[in-house]
């Protein structure tokens, strides 16, 4: 007997994430996932480890102690706050729970893969609404929508473009959707943005019924291996996704250290401070060898690379891999001329920029340039 699974689930490609080794290298450089290069605050280790002890003891299902923490971080209603196994978790709940077959998820044409798969997991059909300028288009995104769509999901932030659109644009999109769509506005990179006009999405929240948004614990604040997410919902989609996710879902070591991360500032403000230095100062780098980093506002830059075969970004993976660094490739992401590179700490950033440098010397070499 041949088990065949729901029509739609052999359609998926499984995300792959941005890879961790380099055959025959002592040492790596991990610039391919967006992790904090500066790790986990002091504070975050510590609470970690206070619960090695109880770890045969299940946790509290209902996250109190981390609602809680978050609402008097962000200035939030922790009953609408629900927490998640990273924000992933979080995306495929509110997929499950509000999309099914014949139905569509919206998302911009180079944003993160996780809505595509998570929507057909749930039978619902996912639609890429073209970008300009790899920004999400609000008007592109409004002459879409009809009555099909029941999710629109803006990265914002955009991964892996580094892109935004300000509060105004995302007030719009909002206010020009038909009401019966759930906007999710994913803002898993919100703490490193500095421009001012900038806005998570939390206002919207409480203005709407029909937005919500997600966050993570994965990127500033250095806990990508603990899986921890949260949204910030309207009350009837809060009661919605705590009906459908799991008793215990968020195990406890993730619970203590989200608590003890949201009380460390300092760890923050130190993050953001010293990614947005090593940010512009790699853009500054790959401008001077010929190469275009398009301008972020996240912890990453996507990087474009000429088009002939000895300088693409294929290649240029190749090389920076041979000498032990690791970038992420971007042709699951529509741009195969890309490479997207976190901002590591100070030896890493110089080490993929010295690299580069020479990869693009050598290749002009060989060229005859």
């Amino acid at each position: 007997m041949t088990l065949t699974p729901r029509p739609g689930i052999l359609d998926i490609s499984p995300y792959v994430g941005g890879e961790s080794a380099a055959p025959g290298q002592s040492r790596v450089s991990r610039l391919a996932s967006n992790e904090n290069p500066l790790g986990p605050g002091t504070r975050a280790a510590a609470a970690f480890a206070t619960v090695r002890d109880d770890l045969h003891r299940y946790p509290d299902g209902a996250a109190t102690a981390l609602r809680a923490a978050i609402a008097d971080a962000e200035d939030l209603d922790p009953a609408r706050i629900v927490c998640g196994a990273g924000s992933d978790e979080v995306i495929s709940l509110l997929v499950r729970a509000y999309a099914g077959p014949g139905d569509e998820v919206l998302h911009s044409a180079h944003g993160f893969l996780m809505y595509a798969i998570a929507a057909k997991a749930a039978g619902a059909t996912p639609v890429a609404v073209p970008e300009r300028d790899l920004t999400a288009d609000v008007d592109a995104m409004l002459a879409r929508a009809g009555a099909p769509t029941k999710l629109v999901f803006l990265a914002n932030p955009n991964n892996p473009t580094g892109s935004y659109l300000d509060g105004a644009a995302v007030r719009r999109l909002r206010r020009g959707l038909p009401d019966h769509v759930l906007l999710v506005i994913d803002a898993a990179y919100a703490e490193y943005v500095t421009v001012e006009d900038y806005e998570s999405g939390a206002a919207l929240v409480d203005e709407f019924d029909n937005v919500v948004m997600t966050r993570t614990f994965s990127k500033i604040h250095g806990l990508a291996a603990l899986r921890l997410g949260w949204a910030y919902c309207p009350a009837a989609v809060a009661d919605v996704l705590n009906r459908i996710r799991g008793p215990f879902n968020v195990c406890r070591p993730a619970l203590a250290a989200g608590v003890a991360a949201l009380k460390d500032r300092a760890h923050v403000d130190r993050s953001r401070r010293h990614n947005a230095r090593w940010r512009d100062w790699l853009a500054e780098q790959m401008a001077d060898v010929g190469l275009h980093a398009y301008p972020s506002v996240g912890n990453f830059l996507l990087v474009r690379f000429p088009t002939d075969a000895a300088h693409a970004a294929p290649a240029a993976q190749r090389y920076l891999k041979e000498n032990g660094i690791l970038v992420r490739e971007m042709a699951a992401y529509g741009l195969p001329e890309c490479l997207r590179i976190t901002i590591g700490d100070e030896g890493d950033t110089r080490d993929v920029a010295t690299a580069l440098a020479r990869f693009m010397a050598d290749q002009a070499a060989r060229a005859g340039v």
